[in-house]
């Protein structure tokens, strides 16, 4: 295996004295990230928080450039400039003026496990505890109800008492999900969220979504994170996938089609919880046992003679 070590390099301030930093979130481009909600979550922090640039990984070991080929200008008679694909460490500070780590970029194509132990390094130069993310899945879902989240820990007891949507189910891996395993191995606590996006804004960017990563983000981690301005940009993408479905029947169709199956499947959760809770309050089957013994010894006392 590459020593990990060789794929980043810290900048000179940072490997003369890392600056301690309990919280990393990751945010890598590439997998999967339906309503572009990684994407908004993390280009809102960057424009709204301080931050400094406290590492950078080597991209010419981590990337395959044939297969996800950088952006050249040519102008007239030369090129003039080459888009390099980065993966770079922050040092973000919230609104509270807590610090906390910020991994953005490309999602390597090399290397995964070289990679995870790399960030691991980081995480104990750092003083990590804690690693969280957040990104976009496509459901079949309506966006006129309310954001849906699938958490999940590297410990149960970090996200509570949950009901799955999902048993166990093998999924295609990603650099990010093998960061989840290992650094949950290595002792980090990490937490993540996929926030259920509309198959049909899948391509989009849905702003409803990107503040639902926010929020669990800050549930997650307690960090004073920025909020109102996504906010806002939601409410417009909101009136605007609106509008298309003004001018779109069969779009139209489907979400008011979504909406029923969604309404359903909630009625009948809320039966269910119902229907629990009511069976919740009925006694136990010792308890009934217990009780038809104190009718038959009544009944016995009462049908047996008086002794004189």
């Amino acid at each position: 295996m590459i020593e990990p070590s060789s794929l980043y390099r810290l900048e000179t301030d940072s490997a003369r004295q890392p600056l301690h930093a309990p919280l990393l979130h990751v945010s890598l481009e590439g997998f999967m990230d339906a309503g572009n909600v990684r994407s908004q979550v993390t280009e809102h922090l960057l424009e709204h928080l301080e931050h400094t640039v406290v590492a950078s990984f080597d991209m010419d070991s981590l990337i395959d450039y044939r297969a996800r080929r950088p952006q050249m200008t040519f102008d007239r008679d030369n090129y003039s400039t080459f888009e390099d694909p980065s993966l770079i460490l922050y040092r973000v500070i919230d609104r509270s003026g807590e610090p906390f780590l910020l991994l953005d970029g490309l999602e390597p194509d090399f290397h995964w496990e070289a990679f995870a132990e790399a960030v691991h390094q980081l995480c104990l130069g750092f003083g990590v505890r804690r690693m969280v993310s957040a990104q976009g899945v496509p459901m079949a879902v309506p966006h006129t109800r309310p954001i849906g989240v699938t958490r999940f820990a590297s410990d149960r007891e970090l996200i509570g008492d949950v009901d799955p949507l999902f048993g166990t189910v093998q999924v295609p891996g990603s650099a990010e999900a093998l960061l989840h395993l290992r650094l949950g191995e290595a002792g980090v606590e990490t937490m993540g969220a996929a926030v259920h996006v509309p198959h049909y804004l899948a391509e989009a960017r849905f702003g409803d979504a990107a503040v639902a990563a926010l929020d669990t983000l800050v549930g997650f981690s307690g960090a004073d994170l920025p909020r109102d301005q996504l906010v806002a940009a939601a409410g417009l993408n909101r009136a605007d996938i609106a509008k298309e479905l003004t001018q779109n029947e069969d779009a139209a169709e489907v979400v008011s089609a979504l909406e029923q199956r969604y309404d359903r499947f909630v009625e009948g959760q809320r039966k269910r919880s119902l229907l629990a809770a009511e069976v919740g309050d009925l006694p136990s089957a010792d308890e009934i046992g217990a009780q038809f013994e104190d009718f038959l010894r009544e009944q016995t006392d009462t049908d047996s003679p008086e002794t004189e």
